[in-house]
């Protein structure tokens, strides 16, 4: 039996019987809702297309993610980025035949009979809670889903496919490799043709290729898969923001610690880090003990807040550290800087009394807002709760997601629900920014946690002189330097703003006898804390002032006669695309404002 869907208009879905004659004309909108159903349905339009295609292929599974959807396959073909277009063809004549799309629903012991000769049918079965599943047919083409789909394939004609990878088998690195392909689907000509443009603006801003071109960090095989290799100007502009973050820190009350990067075990047992995040950990033995590296901060600064008494005139305390973290990722989920093994958070702790959660948490809101619009971000926030996999009794649980729903209602906030999306031992407030191309990104975090503060059994002294309980506030404002780096470099496309970028200022002295004025400003300039290169190598002028401008610098500073005469520089400004002249010191002051406006 079909499970049709009439359509879809704001977000809400109706049937083709209650759709009047104007709104029949819209069909499928791109609301989340909408979009879902038609990647849904657009990954099986792909998968009958490569089955046709290559008759030999067996599937796997075809979800929908954020960048669209996308099918895992095993076939006896090799299919390169080059068969992307005739796979694009194939589903477009299928399309035309509007197959309809009905849905089939079996027990799981006659739907491994269905599909005895298919492995990965056979393990998906497996996998499937309950006691039934459903299938979707489309013309000749079969396959497990939980739907639902659009009526016909006759809907899906905006599709494109956008790129080829390898996936193991369920996420095991120790499974088969399997053929991935990535695709996206909209309602209309107009959102796909948007969405193209700026999956090809993100080619040129991707973080790896301009990360390499302005020489900011590295990846060696010989040191390791996930570990980045920061060079000297990666170094410079990391240096700066934390630089800029700790100040801010600093005026915010914030007290600097500092925990060691590896634990004994059964500190990471008592946390429930052990259970719920071992095979995320990286483990070892020391004299006969097992010993964790640390994948997050809290344990160490749980350890300094209990190394003496706290009175309740004490709280909040706010502790803060750049702690370096190591986590197991997958080898396939390792992007660039964006998702590393080895990685350094902005993190805080701040442990309070329960009457003071609200207060904490608007301050950190306040926090966050100040560092998103400093680099010109928008944002939303997102109320995540108890996961499957979690520590503590549902009553804590509601009581500190019931806090943070309270507080950012307080101010008017508005906010997103992601049900089951807190970490293991609290709710959590997710920060999602959105950048200069209008995607979004998961950065900075803000938790509640009641259980850590009860397993490690943290006290402080009320006005009564009764032994209390403290909440343990997690916050991380950027995630990690570097997933932020990456994402900022994206942002920003590699020409960062004064304050932050790795070089402010190239001076080009036009000949031999212009270099050591040159040198004497930039040795001038660095006493001031402005990191300036000087381009003075044996090539042509023009040369070197393309190879300074590919640099993305802010300023290039041009020096010939005229210059070192007047103790002047002839100033080429990147972002406002004028050039101009100006006396050497007032440049200087000039960088120094725009330097001093990166403060939070």
């Amino acid at each position: 039996m079909s499970e049709v869907i009439g359509y879809i208009k704001n977000g809400e879905i109706f049937d083709t019987q209650s759709a009047d004659s104007g709104d029949k004309e819209v069909l499928f909108d791109n609301s989340k809702e909408a979009l879902e159903i038609i990647r849904h349905s657009a990954a099986h339009l792909m998968a009958q297309a490569i089955k046709e295609l290559y008759p030999n292929t067996q599937f796997f599974v075809g979800p929908v993610v954020d960048e669209g959807f996308y099918y895992d396959f095993r076939t006896d073909t090799k299919i390169s980025e080059a068969d992307l277009k005739k796979i694009e063809k194939k589903m477009k004549e299928l399309a035309k035949k509007k197959f309809e799309i009905e849905k089939e629903t079996l027990s799981k012991q006659e739907a491994k009979k269905k599909f005895k000769n298919d492995d990965l049918k056979q393990y998906l079965i497996e996998k499937i809670p309950g006691d039934e599943v459903s299938i979707y047919k489309q013309g000749d083409f079969e396959d497990l889903c939980r739907g639902p789909h659009v009526p016909n394939t006759g809907y899906l004609f905006n599709v494109k496919l956008t790129k080829l990878a390898g996936a193991y088998l369920g996420g095991d690195e120790n499974a088969e490799m399997l053929t991935r392909i990535y695709g996206v689907a909209f309602a209309d000509k107009e959102s796909l043709k948007e969405h193209l443009k700026m999956l090809e603006e993100a080619k040129k801003r991707d973080h790896r290729k301009l990360g390499s071109e302005l020489e900011l960090f590295m990846f060696s095989e010989e040191g390791g898969a996930g570990l980045p290799f920061w060079l000297p100007k990666g170094a410079r502009l990391r240096s700066k923001l934390e630089k800029i973050l700790w100040k801010a820190h600093r005026v915010r009350g914030y007290e600097p610690v500092r925990g060691p990067e590896i634990l004994k075990a059964q500190m990471w047992m008592r946390s429930g880090h052990y259970a719920c995040y071992g095979d995320n950990m990286y483990l070892t033995q020391i004299d006969g003990q097992e010993y964790g590296l640390k994948p997050m901060n809290c344990i160490g600064h749980i350890l300094i807040y209990k190394n003496s008494g706290k009175s309740y005139r004490d709280l909040p305390i706010k502790f803060f550290e750049y702690g370096v973290v190591h986590r197991h990722e997958k080898s396939g989920v390792l992007h660039g800087l964006l998702r590393v093994r080895e990685f350094t958070q902005d993190d805080a702790h701040i442990i309070c009394a329960p009457n003071q959660i609200k207060d904490v948490v608007l301050e950190v809101v306040e926090f966050v807002d100040s560092v998103m619009k400093k680099f010109n971000f928008d944002y939303s926030m997102e109320i995540s709760t108890k996961p499957d996999k979690a520590i503590g009794d549902d009553e804590v649980w509601e009581i500190a997601t019931q806090g943070l729903k309270e507080a950012l209602e307080s101010r008017g906030l508005e906010y997103g629900i992601d049900e089951g999306g807190g970490a293991f031992y609290g709710p959590k407030i997710d920060v999602k920014i959105t950048d200069a191309i209008g995607r979004k990104w998961q950065c900075g975090t803000i938790q509640v946690d009641f259980n850590l503060p009860q397993r490690f059994e943290m006290e402080y002294t009320d006005e009564n002189n009764e032994k209390k309980q403290p909440v343990m506030i997690h916050r991380a404002i950027l995630g990690s330097f570097e997933r932020f780096i990456g994402i900022l470099t994206e942002h920003y496309a590699g020409e960062f703003p004064t304050f932050i970028a790795p070089t402010q200022v190239i001076f080009v002295p036009i000949a031999q006898t212009h270099a050591e004025f040159a040198k004497e400003l930039a040795k001038k300039f660095a006493k001031e804390e402005i990191d300036c290169e000087v381009y003075d190598k044996n090539d042509s002028l023009n040369k070197r002032i393309r190879l300074a401008e590919k640099q993305k610098v802010p300023y290039v500073a041009i020096i010939g006669d005229q210059e070192v005469q007047n103790g002047t520089v002839a100033i080429r400004d990147r972002r406002k695309k004028e050039q101009y002249s100006l006396n050497a010191k007032d440049f200087m002051l000039q960088l120094l404002n725009e330097i001093k406006e990166g403060e939070i």
